[in-house]
């Protein structure tokens, strides 16, 4: 079971799907909480799970599917977007994120389109799959 199936058990259904040690073992609290925590009716439950994350996973979704009241609860889940020219200076050093934002912060716009050029290998910009239709890969 992936974690949006306990969420929707918790915000909807009210079915209790947790039925076996599999499914409690596959219950990932952290991202439960994180889905819950996206609403202002239900981000005290999930700070008070995450306050209280010595619970075993069968307390917790206890609490949350008895807690949170019947609702349809849709969001689109923040993803950390990263700026072309962190993925730039990345590229060319062979750094981490937290090396290159610290290098980045250094660089000059000026240094930064140096690194692009140098960069920039020319020709059409496709992807994989794309070149390797041309070349007749199978794969």
């Amino acid at each position: 079971m992936n974690p949006f199936e306990y969420l929707n058990s918790i915000n909807d259904t009210k079915k209790d799907i947790m039925v076996d040690d599999i499914a409690e073992k596959q219950y990932l609290p952290f991202m439960v909480n994180r889905g819950l925590s996206y609403f202002v009716d239900t981000i005290l439950i999930a700070n008070e799970m995450n306050r209280n994350h010595h619970l075993d996973n069968r307390l917790q979704f206890d609490f949350c599917i008895n807690s949170v009241r019947k609702r349809k609860r849709f969001s689109k889940w923040l993803k950390p977007h990263e700026h072309d020219d962190l993925l730039i200076v990345k590229e060319y050093y062979g750094y981490s994120n937290e090396k290159a934002k610290a290098a980045l912060s250094i660089l000059s716009a000026s240094q930064i389109e140096d690194l692009k050029r140098k960069l920039n290998t020319g020709g059409n910009q496709q992807t994989n799959t794309a070149k390797s239709k041309h070349r007749g890969d199978s794969s």
